[in-house]
């Protein structure tokens, strides 16, 4: 565990790309496959599932340090995180290190075991690897404890640093890592291997993704050379057909096996070793219903005749990347698509697997005016996709754009802020935002992101000395604050106060010109509503 503990701190103290990559090579070339495997499971962004509520592990902080509850509870709102807190609390002079180095493996199937232990039996091994780990490895065992560990790194440049060790292709290595990988020796040698293994059949292939268009389209050439299509507002998504089988996976790496049981029936028809990248819609006889109808189907294994009947679903494909058992992703685009639309040439508009439409103009100001009416189509812009290009992992800019409409905005009020985490976590940065009901202020929004570093500096030293409250972690502040945020789209909701729910919301711009009667009120924010 000692030799993650010092990679975690190692990744958390830089932003730089090269010296992330060292810090990776030397824990895969110096740690024990037992161990490594996990490393990389954690790398990669998964978590353990919690096994003790954090009030619990409170209470045994009280009791084996002997400091009364307002002392812990002041530090967990100085520090911001329960396990720093805990480490903090911990961390003594004249403490050794123990003789033996717990190995991570050990240390995660131990904590597995919590799960079915009495509560007697818990506190003893919690409080006994407080009491013996230095700072470093005691926090890393907090966050695994808690399920709050997040690694300073993305699962992209985790694979690259593991396909550099193992001297093989990046691309091979995240396709390899695809789907449901399982930490164990076993399965870490397979993705050292040179040679290129046959995949598991239900394995999906690493997502291609576009970049913001953030210049104007004209800057990109001809509009002939590319591909142009909705971009839809959906679950992204690859069907998978082999042997007889199918499969849905989620952008997220998520198989999501009976959650679209007709989308699943009509991939049915396809031949086997195809698999086609698309967007599940929530979709009726008058075309793409909105998200949040998609959200009754979200998270629902068992489906009931009323959820099916009102939110009905299908697949619209856009790309064809494996056909007749063979990976097409180096093909060009052109290619794929032609290819894609043979496949589903005369498939039925009523079924639950359908052609993505492809926009077509004659320049870029027609696509301009065709993009500007994608609210009311229920779309977020239009998708530039250069012809030529081959389906490259992850965000390479240049061969895929998405040209979303212009984010909806409102002014809104700071009422309430939280330390944020990792890097940030002695600082307030995740703020809650309300607007103006009447006389009353009413949370619309929660946002994290949007500041600089150095406003988020200014804001952090403003709200402490402008605390009205104290809540744990969060701190209730005077209503003085204005930010316009910005967001994707807006629905009702009924599990939140405001009755409106907004989807992506960020800071984008610290109103310091405005007052707090100057933002705006619930009925305007309620305006944007799509209509019924």
């Amino acid at each position: 565990m000692r030799r993650f503990a010092q990679l975690y701190a190692a990744l958390d103290d830089t932003r730089a790309t090269l010296v992330k990559l060292a810090a990776m090579h030397r824990y895969f070339a110096t740690t024990p496959p037992e161990d490594a495997a996990w490393g990389l499971f954690f790398l990669l962004g998964n978590r353990l599932k919690r096994v003790i509520p954090s009030s619990r592990l409170r209470t045994w902080l009280g009791e084996a340090t002997a400091l009364p509850d307002r002392v812990i509870e002041e530090s967990y709102a100085h520090v911001g995180d329960l396990g720093e807190t805990i480490a903090l609390l911990f961390d003594r002079d004249d403490r050794h290190e123990p003789a033996e180095d717990l190995p991570l493996h050990v240390c995660v199937e131990r904590l597995q075991a919590l799960q079915n232990s009495d509560e007697t039996a818990q506190r003893e091994f919690v409080t006994q690897q407080w009491r013996e780990l230095p700072f470093l490895e005691c926090l890393l065992f907090n966050k695994l404890l808690t399920g709050s560990l997040r690694v300073g790194v993305s699962a992209g440049l985790a694979a690259r640093a593991l396909a550099e060790h193992a001297g093989i292709d990046t691309p091979l290595m995240q396709a390899r890592l695809m789907g449901d990988w399982k930490p164990g020796v076993e399965n870490f040698a397979t993705l050292l291997a040179r040679d290129a293994s046959s995949r598991p059949v239900s394995q999906p292939y690493p997502f291609c993704l576009a970049s913001p268009l953030e210049d104007a389209p004209a800057s990109l050439g001809d509009p002939a050379d590319f591909l142009v299509e909705w971009k839809w507002d959906g679950i992204r998504g690859q069907l998978i057909r082999r042997e007889g089988q199918t499969f849905l996976w989620s952008r997220g790496e998520e198989l999501l096996d009976g959650r679209f049981p007709e989308i699943e029936a009509a991939a049915a028809s396809l031949p086997d070793g195809t698999v086609l990248d698309g967007e599940v819609l929530a979709w009726n006889a008058q075309g793409v219903m909105p998200f949040a109808v998609l959200q009754k189907r979200i998270g629902r294994k068992t489906l009931g005749k009323k959820v099916l009947a009102d939110a009905p679903v299908v697949f619209r494909a856009y790309d064809l990347i494996e056909w007749q058992g063979e990976d097409w992703r180096t093909r060009p685009l052109s290619e794929r698509r032609d290819q894609l639309e043979r496949l589903l040439a005369g498939a039925d508009p009523a079924a639950a697997l359908q052609l993505s439409d492809v926009v077509r103009a004659a320049d870029w100001s027609d696509l301009a005016l065709l993009r500007e009416t994608a609210r009311e189509r229920g779309v977020e812009g239009l998708m530039l996709k250069r012809l030529d290009t081959a389906y490259l992992a992850g965000r390479k800019r240049g061969s895929w754009w998405k040209w979303k409409v212009g984010a909806l905005t409102v002014d809104t009020v700071l009422l309430y802020a939280q330390s944020g985490h990792g890097r940030r976590s002695n600082l307030y940065t995740d703020y809650t935002l309300a607007v103006r009901d009447g006389e009353a202020l009413v949370p619309v929004a929660k946002a994290y992101s949007g500041l600089t570093d150095e406003e988020l500096n200014q804001m952090d030293r403003w709200i402490r000395a402008h605390t009205l409250e104290k809540f744990g972690p969060v701190r209730s502040v005077e209503a003085l604050q204005v930010f316009e945020i910005a967001f994707e789209g807006i629905q009702a909701s009924s599990r939140h106060k405001a009755g409106v729910a907004l989807r992506f919301p960020r800071i984008a711009r610290w109103r310091r010109d405005k007052a707090v009667a100057d933002i705006d009120t619930l009925d305007d924010l309620k305006k944007l509503l799509p209509s019924p």
